[in-house]
């Protein structure tokens, strides 16, 4: 029972740590509800609804492990306020660039959880997405402060390897080791099915015909609904609002700001197909652009040389013929990968390590088996641009779920180490800043008792 309370206890760590570092969409309901003011701290102030809300979010992140009580929960909101304000107090520079685009960024997270941006406005109360991008803007910027702050606090903060030992045996001899979850590292090898030559010049002449047509009157709406394969052209016509931020690709934007108001492409090439664009507006910094996009059909034959292919070349390596990292640097063509010796990299860590508990599930299900040094059944794959490929994965290495051993797992001891004595540090420093902040709380929340922040007498 108490090593399952330390991992909960380094889970909530954890939790909060990652909580504090996101924007909230909790957040947003400020805009629609203003409720009473739990407490003051400088010129920011804490939200009763806030401290209700940020509790859910950490349940529902921990998947319902881990309770925090509201003292505890305004505790933290009071170290990030006070963080905040002393990061105002220090002159600490943010950059407006930072902050926009990780205000981009944030929309379209939650453009792709609601659908689109309209869905995302309607659902918190705002006017536009100016309107949405000012909020997220105030919230990101506050958010820069404290990760600098911070920075600030513990930059000269670090472990030795003395530190590392005791703190391990410390854990130990309270039996509070953590439990390290299964982790593997993958790679891979992928041939593409690629279209014919004759195929694409049949794709590039049909678009050229549909450029002329437009150019004798035709509609460009009505052509893209006739022929894009863009799933977007259903609810939009294909028309979009492009900048040089945008998520867009990059032959994609390079067209949209080369064109002049109203004057069709050529049409050009992208991982996604070949496209038909046709500028609508200029507004500022932002284009308004339609396309059209038509993918080239592969044949079987072709789909079935490239498995033939593949498989062959998965049973060479199997048999000693060659190795797996002298094959990915000679016949996989998958551009992320090949220069490393086909390693995947983990999309929400970057880096090589996946947990087999939060992988994706398909993903999952092709190596969750394998032992290390093993590989895959080959399988057809198709990325979201719509190319098709065939390919296999190496299980590179394995390490199944275990107890934290200090010589195997130094790296991450070293790590839980040092974000111990930083959090200790932070502690230590809102101690003593909390002595010369103003501070005015609620009479509800007066009697709580706080280990992080300590407590002083209200301002009045």
């Amino acid at each position: 029972m108490q090593q399952r309370t330390t991992i909960l206890k380094y889970t909530k760590l954890t939790v909060l740590a990652v909580f504090f570092g996101l924007i909230s969409i909790s957040t947003f309901a400020q805009k629609i509800k203003i409720d009473g003011v739990a407490v003051v701290i400088g010129k920011n102030i804490v939200l009763d609804s806030d401290i209700e809300k940020f509790k859910q979010e950490v349940e529902v992140r921990s998947e319902g492990k881990i309770t925090i009580s509201d003292c505890e929960m305004l505790e933290e909101l009071m170290q990030q306020k006070l963080l905040a304000h002393h990061a105002v107090v220090d002159s600490i520079v943010v950059s407006d660039v930072d902050i926009n685009s990780r205000v981009e960024q944030s929309v379209r997270y939650f453009t792709e959880q609601y659908g689109s941006e309209d869905k995302v406005i309607a659902a918190y109360g705002f006017n536009d997405l100016d309107d949405l991008k000012k909020e997220l803007f105030t919230v990101q910027k506050e958010s820069v402060l404290i990760e600098k702050e911070q920075e600030k606090i513990t930059d000269k903060v670090d472990v030795t390897p003395e530190e590392v030992r005791l703190y391990y045996n410390g854990l130990k001899n309270s039996g509070e080791l953590p439990e390290f979850p299964a982790e593997i590292e993958l790679a891979q090898i992928v041939l593409y099915a690629a279209p014919t030559k004759e195929e694409n010049d049949r794709i590039v002449t049909q678009l050229e015909e549909i450029k002329k047509q437009i150019a004798d009157g035709a509609s460009f709406k009505m052509k893209a609904i006739i022929n894009s394969q863009d799933p977007g052209v259903t609810q939009n016509g294909g028309q979009y609002e492009v900048t040089k931020d945008s998520p867009f690709i990059k032959e994609f934007k390079e067209m949209a700001f080369s064109l002049d108001v109203g004057q069709v492409s050529k049409p050009f090439k992208s991982d996604f197909g070949y496209h038909l664009m046709q500028l609508h507006e200029i507004k500022g910094n932002m284009r308004v652009a339609s396309h059209i996009l038509m993918q080239p059909d592969i044949p079987d034959t072709r789909l079935k040389d490239t498995k033939e292919r593949v498989e062959q070349l998965a049973k060479d390596i199997k048999d000693g013929k060659i190795d797996f990292e002298e094959a990915v640097k000679k016949y996989s063509e998958d551009k992320e990968t090949k220069n490393n010796g086909g390693a995947i990299a983990n999309p929400y860590t970057g880096d090589s390590k996946f947990d087999l508990t939060r992988m994706d599930p398909d993903l999952y299900a092709r190596v969750a088996e394998l032992k290390k040094g093993e590989l895959s059944d080959v399988f057809f794959d198709q990325n979201r641009s719509g190319e098709k490929m065939f390919k296999f994965i190496l299980m590179k290495d394995r390490t199944d779920t275990h107890i934290a051993d200090l010589v195997e797992d130094y790296v991450k001891v070293q790590d839980l180490a040092l974000r111990k004595k930083k959090e200790e540090t932070v502690t230590k420093w809102s101690k003593e800043k909390i002595k010369d902040t103003y501070i005015k709380m609620s009479e509800t929340h007066s009697k709580c008792t706080f280990k992080k922040i300590g407590k002083k007498k209200q301002s009045k």
